[in-house]
């Protein structure tokens, strides 16, 4: 069904779709109007959820790590602030391998305050256990809510799932978008089934103390389920194409025009966009330039990535997060992927673009490509305004 839609009201269609018996969110922006129009849906009696109204984001992420625990499908969503007082939840929610699915509508971290979009919050979390994907449109963020549940849901599974999208670009864009019908959301997503649940009937215990003789293989546990989910992740992004007819390959990365290509840029989200404009136009020009889009940030695809990029002699990398003292987020993972390998290309450059909001436009994506040279950088940041760092620093 072809509709015309912001894509915070998107995502509240395909949730609506998903029928997770337990909703808790607090309202922070960008990603207040999902859950607004999730209230709403449960108010009018066409959504039979359970909207649980909480006083802070910490005790959103505690309700739905209790309703998963008891074996009920949920939903929660954050930005920013807000998925940092979950931080502690969050990561009781991986350690206690519960399928919760969150959106987290990309936002700057303060201070300064900031609304508007870069990745540093999610990218902050990366360590907690969570699976992380990355959408570059709204279809992409329809659709990948509904592979994150049925990944999290998977026995081989049992992780949670965060869908990222950038706020405000996605979240308040509009776009004509094919939300599913829900005859082929329940062919392709089954009622959940949990392996396990707290049942007075049946009783288990759940996130228990382990002392140094278990702990370890619990953390061993969940890094060896994110390697196998990256195998996961091209099923059933092969079994969504079956149902939906929409190709998202092995949901891993997107090869742009990188066949041939002598210089590559890697990002994530919909900066994508924008990079693959700028490709275009210098293929145009027959310059040989391409695009590698990173979908999953965790598990990162590094066997993917290296033979998608081995014959590449130069590379960018665009981060919109910065690892204050060190080497960007995602360039750290790129340099990784290629340590040690036969074949690695003569440049791994990377570049800081978009923090809290700032564009990033064509000539700052054509000033990238023209940095990308015979010597690499590290963490370089594009579009910087001299006056006020010399207002700031004497700079």
């Amino acid at each position: 069904m072809k509709e015309f839609v912001e894509g915070s009201h998107a995502i509240a269609q395909i949730i609506k779709a998903c029928q997770p018996g337990v909703i808790s969110a607090y309202p922070i922006t960008p990603q207040t109007h999902i859950v607004e129009d999730l209230a709403q849906m449960v108010s009018n009696g066409e959504l039979g959820s359970q909207f649980v109204n909480v006083e802070s984001e910490h005790s959103a992420a505690s309700v739905v790590l209790g309703g998963s625990a008891t074996g009920v499908r949920v939903y929660t969503a954050t930005s920013s602030q807000g998925l940092f007082y979950m931080q502690e939840v969050v990561f009781n929610i991986a350690g206690m391998r519960l399928p919760v699915v969150m959106t987290c509508a990309n936002r700057a971290v303060s201070a300064p305050i900031n609304i508007w979009n870069d990745q540093q919050d999610s990218i902050s979390l990366r360590d907690s256990g969570w699976i992380q994907i990355y959408a570059e449109n709204n279809q992409e963020a329809v659709d990948f809510h509904l592979i994150a549940y049925r990944l999290a849901e998977d026995k081989r599974v049992m992780l949670p799932v965060m869908v990222c999208m950038d706020g405000f670009i996605l979240t308040h864009g509009m776009e004509t978008l094919d939300l599913p019908e829900q005859d082929k959301v329940d062919k392709f997503l089954p009622k959940y089934n949990p392996l396990y649940k707290l049942d007075p009937a049946d009783p288990i215990s759940m996130g228990l103390l382990a002392d140094p003789d278990y702990y370890m293989e619990t953390r061993f546990a969940i890094q060896e389920t994110m390697k196998s989910s990256i195998d996961y992740l091209s099923e059933i992004s092969g079994q969504f194409n079956a149902v939906f007819g929409r190709d998202y390959k092995d949901l891993l990365i997107e090869e742009y025009q990188t066949k041939d290509a002598e210089k590559v840029i890697v990002a994530m989200g919909s900066v994508c966009g924008t990079i693959k404009e700028v490709v275009d136009e210098q293929r145009s020009k027959g310059k040989k330039v391409g695009l590698l889009r990173i979908i999953a940030f965790r598990p990162f695809p590094y066997a993917r990535i290296y033979e998608a990029l081995k014959h590449v002699s130069k590379i960018a990398v665009l981060d919109k997060a910065v690892s204050l003292g060190a080497y960007a987020p995602i360039a750290v993972e790129m340099k990784a992927a290629f340590y040690g390998k036969k074949k690695a290309p003569q440049v791994i450059s990377s570049f800081v673009a978009g923090l809290g909001g700032r564009d990033i436009t064509l000539e700052s994506v054509r000033e990238i490509f023209r940095r990308l040279s015979a010597k690499e950088v590290n963490s370089d940041f594009i579009d910087l305004k001299p006056e006020l760092l010399k207002e700031e620093y004497g700079k």
